[in-house]
């Protein structure tokens, strides 16, 4: 079903979505609300992620409240993939028929000596191309290997195409940080309506 994009936000439908994926690993719950203002409570048993999923939340002014209950006493691989796919579900059902958005975003977010640009398109295309040259394994007890198993869990049930590259960076802290607020604006980039193009979709195709 779709619906028409009134010119007043205030009489804007509500892109709010929540999902709840249990599985025998673990216990996800998200809400994410796209038009938000960074607010919400996370906690994922996996401190640093949730201090990465903040960037998403405050940098692309999603309200996020995100719960996961897993099995990191074996280690985290679990709560970070399946976070990463709920969370996508959430925002693949809060965007709706995608009428009026801008699709495309991207951002350049520095910090300190690390780059990274990021890349999204909402195509109902599925893929994540990454080039993170981490110059270690760890990030205290956060498996680097691990940030790639979040976005993977994201992009696959988002349906969208996101592309990071960190172009500079010798912390890995710093490169995994400045790629997540990097995606959070990009992310908000494209979820954003196009004032010029309410009711059309952004698609030679009229479908995404």
């Amino acid at each position: 079903m779709t619906t028409e994009i009134n010119l007043n936000p205030a009489n804007r439908p509500n892109r709010v979505a929540s999902v709840e994926r249990n599985t025998a690993e673990t216990q996800v719950s998200v809400t994410v609300n796209l038009d938000g203002t960074g607010q919400g409570k996370i906690d994922t048993g996996v401190p640093f992620l949730d201090h990465m999923l903040d960037q998403i939340k405050r940098h692309g002014l999603f309200d996020l409240d995100i719960t996961c209950k897993g099995d990191t006493y074996i280690d985290d691989h679990h709560s970070v993939e399946d976070t990463g796919i709920t969370l996508g579900q959430a925002f693949a059902k809060a965007l709706g028929d995608k009428k009026g958005i801008r699709r495309y975003g991207h951002f350049y977010a520095p910090l300190d000596e690390s780059l990274t640009r990021a890349v999204v398109d909402i195509s109902g295309r599925p893929g994540l191309h990454m080039d993170i040259p981490f110059t270690r394994s760890h990030v205290g007890t956060f498996d680097v290997d691990l940030f790639s198993e979040f976005f993977f869990g994201f992009v696959n049930h988002a349906w969208i195409t996101v592309h990071l590259d960190n172009l500079k960076g010798k912390n890995s802290h710093h490169q995994i940080e400045c790629t997540f607020k990097a995606f959070a604006r990009a992310l908000r980039m494209a979820c954003e309506y196009d004032e010029r193009a309410l009711n059309t979709l952004p698609s030679t195709k009229e479908a995404l």
